[in-house]
């Protein structure tokens, strides 16, 4: 089992004020609600209003006017259109979101490519924009990259070919000569809404093109409709949720709204399609939903093979060819599951060769075998049993490795690999990302070199800033609220996600009943002085180990809804356990 001094449970403070001012207004929330939102710094009822109207307006946003005064010419003059997109979740919904909202605006020429991770790599690489170019297009649009493209862009520009960039990463030290820029993290933009994924920027897009078109009268003199965007928010929110963005309010009303037209059935036949084919309804989608069922399977095709079949499911207009792509997808997350499982396995055999990880400051792991597509999984699950930053390489050529970066809170990873990178000229081919991920590519003859200038800095780092690996909890559960209704008010009360994490609550429980599940879980029965309770513990074992025999736990813990044979229960998702 994971040692129980690896993690600490910390119990997130109480805002007071917020805690009073949510209580006094008209008494609308559940005690509990009051309870956790006034630990998330929520102060007023109107942070938890999720209105379409309550969105912030695009008109902050760098480069918007020229970006859409560049699209509207493209549509009146029926110009051609590539969208450019991403190999993940965001890049695949970002670019549908452009299509589709580029054709309800009047587009008859638009079209997409995104590069096949495995042959061009990331972004608008000069490699894919010479693919580009044999297209022909009038204008290309990049989605959830291009902000660091800037020999891509180059290429396009210098063959007559507009670009405009749209993206939500951070910017490097030059910026690319595109016709516009709409990014609310390039400098000098003041657009507040620092947190939207790639795809909430792409919609951001088209808000302001429909608002500047509508100004035109262009939709009336065309004797169209004004065209309801609002019908692409079921793709908004599955991309934002999926790339982990933080849930700022904006961003809580770009999901909110999503899943509320999903559970309506106002939603894509694809993202149906890929929640059926995981045994989800639509109807009570959730947040978890997106993140846990629907991302991965698209994921997977951009990890395995190539992001063009998950953009055909979402582009799919009827269920019969959304449900087929669906299982194609379903299949690829199955054997990419096998295949993480696999290089997981191979992973800590190599850091059980290195000695106490207790000794080590940061971890570069690299087998010619593994593949490139799955390294970000293998990073994350190993950082995440460790708590140490973790950078995983696979052969990309005969002498280039690419790595995939996952940092623990506190160490911000593509700060920090930009610091070795100006240390070490050189010895960092290309690099860029956030501050929990982040992905570089470095000769294979500088890993030895690159390995010992990463862990050197990590060492210093945890110097000024001691490493602490910690469970935030929302406290104690009151035991009149162990039942499945307050399950479910807690799953529908908000979209949960990064930075509005869902609620977890510690209690010390005596263990009446515990077995092993699917090799490496933990299914345990559980009594408080009143009450008993279902939970499991999922991944905490090795496989084939056999657990020590518990009599008393505290344990840090979700709510949820375990149905079976249509009986609906509550059950305790364990998140970390302590033996008392």
């Amino acid at each position: 089992m994971t040692p129980s001094n690896a993690r600490q449970i910390v119990r997130r403070p109480s805002v007071v004020e917020a805690q009073i001012a949510l209580s006094d207004q008209q008494n609308s929330l559940h005690p509990l609600l009051t309870h956790v939102f006034s630990r998330r710094e929520i102060k007023s009822l109107k942070e938890l209003d999720h209105s379409a109207t309550l969105l912030l307006s695009p008109d902050g946003m760098k480069d918007m006017d020229i970006a859409c005064n560049r699209l509207f010419h493209a549509i009146e003059s029926q110009q051609s259109i590539l969208v450019l997109g991403d190999y993940d979740t965001d890049g695949a919904t970002a670019a549908v979101v452009a299509i589709l909202g580029l054709q309800m605006l009047g587009s008859a020429k638009v079209d997409y490519l995104v590069p096949n991770r495995f042959d061009y790599g990331y972004g608008l690489s000069k490699e894919i924009a010479a693919v580009a170019k044999k297209r022909k297009p009038d204008l290309v649009i990049t989605v959830d990259n291009g902000i660091s493209s800037v020999e891509g862009v180059a290429v396009l520009q210098e063959a007559g070919i507009d670009v405009i960039v749209t993206d939500h990463h951070l910017a490097g030290e030059e910026l690319p000569n595109a016709h516009a820029i709409v990014n609310p993290n390039q400098p000098n933009c003041n657009f507040p809404g620092k947190m939207l994924a790639g795809v909430g920027v792409m919609f951001y897009v088209l808000l302001a093109l429909r608002k500047s078109m509508r100004e035109r009268d262009w939709f009336e003199e065309q004797g169209r409709e004004l065209p309801n965007l609002a019908s692409l928010l079921d793709l908004v929110a599955l991309g934002t949720v999926a790339d982990v963005v933080p849930l700022d309010h904006n961003n809580r009303i770009l999901v909110a709204q999503g899943i509320a037209r999903m559970q309506k059935g106002h939603c894509r036949p694809g993202i149906q399609a890929l929640l059926s084919v995981a045994g989800k309804s639509l109807h009570s989608v959730s947040s978890t939903d997106l993140g846990f069922v629907v991302g991965p399977r698209l994921n997977a095709a951009g990890r395995l093979d190539d992001i063009s079949m998950g953009i055909e499911c979402l582009l799919a207009s009827d269920q019969q060819t959304a449900n087929a792509c669906a299982e194609t997808l379903h299949d690829i997350n199955a054997e990419r599951r096998e295949i993480e499982a696999t290089m997981q396995q191979q992973a800590l055999k190599i850091i059980d060769r290195l000695g106490p990880v207790e000794s080590q400051n940061g971890l570069c792991l690299h087998d010619a075998t593994w593949h490139q597509g799955v390294t970000g999984l293998v990073a994350s699950r190993v950082k995440e049993r460790l708590n140490q930053p973790v950078i995983v390489f696979a052969n990309v050529s005969e002498n280039r490795l690419t790595g995939s970066a996952r940092s623990i809170p506190g160490l911000h990873i593509r700060d920090l690999l930009e610091l070795v990178s100006s240390r070490n000229p050189g010895l960092i081919e290309k690099f860029g990302g956030h501050a929990m991920a982040a992905g570089l590519t470095i000769k294979e003859e500088a890993l030895t070199v690159f390995s010992e200038q990463f862990q050197k800095a990590v060492e210093v780092h945890f110097q000024q800033h001691p490493r602490q690996s910690l469970v935030y909890t929302d406290g104690a559960l009151e035991q009149q609220y162990f039942t499945a209704e307050v399950a479910e008010l807690l799953e529908t009360a908000a979209p949960w996600g990064q930075k509005f994490p869902s609620p977890v609550f510690d209690n010390e429980f005596r263990v009446v009943q515990q077995r092993v599940v699917g090799k490496r879980h933990l299914k345990l029965r559980l009594s408080t002085s009143d009450r008993t309770v279902d939970a499991i513990a999922f991944g905490q074992l090795e496989e084939g180990e056999i657990p020590p025999k518990m009599d008393r736990i505290r344990a840090a813990y979700r709510l949820n809804i375990n149905e079976f044979r249509g009986a609906r229960s509550l059950q305790l998702i364990i998140d970390h356990l302590e033996l008392l």
